[in-house]
């Protein structure tokens, strides 16, 4: 077996094996004998009939696991000879693999880039106190008697906070609007709908709530809309500039319950005092949450602004594709149009590739600094995460963990990302937190 290893760059290497035609008969013959061993042809009892006539009958079969056997035991027999740390096997070309002649097999590998770590612990990070002020508490205790509030019809002109029933009808240009979005007629025209006054949170229509303050039941006004450049929502409308005419029809005031026995019985607690004791309790849990989801971004940005290293193409690529699919699901659920990602292609595979290096920079990090701290995924570890997965996807534990036992790239896959998360975790533990005053 003669090796020839060449740099493509400093992550990527071109290994090439050959093997005399000495050593590929003895791979012939192996593959014969045991093809011999199995096949069942007329007149021979199985391992009996003559090679020329298993060669003749499974000639495809034979072929192809002679090939099977040469690249894997060049690819072997190269990787014990350059101790190679294989990242992944970018291409494999066998070339011609043929009884009677040489073989020469090239691989072109992505290897784990070789570098020192930093130091490691103590890096720094910033959390805020969890302890909730007083004025914290009473926001969400507001926010409670908001989401139980009644409404009630005022005879009044609308203010903020209030509901009003209105109708309206769109031109742009002197178009209607229903033209222009004739599967979305919703951003025409509709004959009754709601619409908060000075809502925190937009309506259907941009802009559209803000413009209600003032208006009582039966009036009527012209009301100036400019969409959003990105209003994913109906792509015809983007950036343009439209007129609706509204006509109110209803105005509702919000009327909050009160702090009373019946309030507090919802809550499921006996008093004011025992609402507010249960809010803070959920606020510091809450911002405890916080807090530990910024340490680990903190201490991960931290320890990736210590080192510069290589990184291999294939490792990024997979997570760049890795980035790129959950986006999309995690778009495509809040109904944001597939051909919206196909307009904006370009710029969202170069903001999924630059997340993407950042990951996988930290990733090989986390792989180093858990081999030498010889943190490993434990069998509860994986029980775990089996469970987690087992919730979200609506299955039964047991399925998920069959599934993961015959597929052990994705069983390897789970076990890693297990111990990026308990190194990330150990980073945390050790590192040197200081607490931050909030602004006001």
């Amino acid at each position: 077996m003669n090796i020839e290893l060449k740099d493509i760059s400093e992550t990527r290497k071109s290994l090439l094996v050959s093997l005399d035609k000495n050593e590929v008969d003895a791979e012939y013959q192996t593959v014969v004998g045991e093809i011999a061993k199995v096949a069942r042809l007329p007149g021979f009892r199985p391992g009996r009939a003559p090679s020329d006539l298993i060669v003749k009958r499974f000639g495809k079969e034979v072929q192809e696991e002679l090939k099977s056997k040469v690249v894997g035991k060049t690819y072997r027999g190269g990787l014990e000879k350059t101790k190679l740390e294989v990242v992944s096997v970018v291409e494999v070309d066998a070339g011609k693999i043929e009884p009677g002649l040489s073989a020469a097999v090239t691989f072109t590998l992505d290897v784990h880039p070789q570098f020192e770590l930093p130091e490691y612990l103590g890096l720094p990070a910033s959390v805020l106190t969890t302890e909730a002020t007083g004025a914290d508490v009473d926001a969400v205790i507001e926010s409670l008697r908001q989401e139980r509030a009644d409404f009630r019809v005022a005879a009044r002109p609308a203010q903020k906070g209030d509901y009003v029933k209105l109708a309206y009808s769109g031109t742009i240009g002197g178009q209607p609007v229903a033209e222009l979005t004739p599967d979305k007629q919703i951003y025409g025209k509709v004959p009754q709908t709601w619409e908060e006054v000075e809502g925190e949170q937009e309506g259907l229509i941009p802009g559209l709530g803000r413009q209600l303050a003032g208006l009582k039941a039966g009036d009527k006004k012209d009301v100036g809309i400019t969409f959003p450049v990105n209003f994913a929502a109906a792509p015809a409308l983007a950036g343009k500039a439209a007129v609706y005419a509204v006509e109110v029809q209803e105005v509702r005031e919000r009327v909050l319950p009160a702090l009373d026995a019946e309030f507090f019985k919802a809550q499921q607690v006996e008093n004011l005092d025992a609402l507010k004791g249960q809010v803070r309790q959920n606020l510091k849990l809450r911002k405890e949450y916080e807090n530990r989801r910024a340490q680990r971004q903190q201490v991960s940005d931290a320890l990736a602004a210590k080192i510069e290293f290589p990184l291999p193409e294939s490792l990024i690529a997979a997570e760049t594709q890795g980035v790129l699919r959950r986006f999309m699901e995690d778009n495509l659920r809040r109904g944001v149009p597939e051909a919206e990602f196909e307009k904006n292609k370009q710029e969202l595979y170069e903001n999924a590739r630059r997340a993407a290096v950042g990951r996988v920079k930290v990733q090989l990090l986390l792989a180093k600094i858990a081999e030498k701290e010889k943190i490993q995924a434990d069998e509860r570890d994986l029980d775990s995460a089996i469970m987690r997965e087992a919730v979200r996807s609506n299955q039964r534990p047991e399925k998920v963990a069959k599934e993961f036992a015959k597929d052990r790239e994705r069983l390897r896959t789970l076990q890693q990302a297990i111990v990026f998360d308990k190194a990330l975790d150990f980073l945390v533990s050790k590192a040197t937190v200081t607490t931050a005053v909030p602004k006001a």
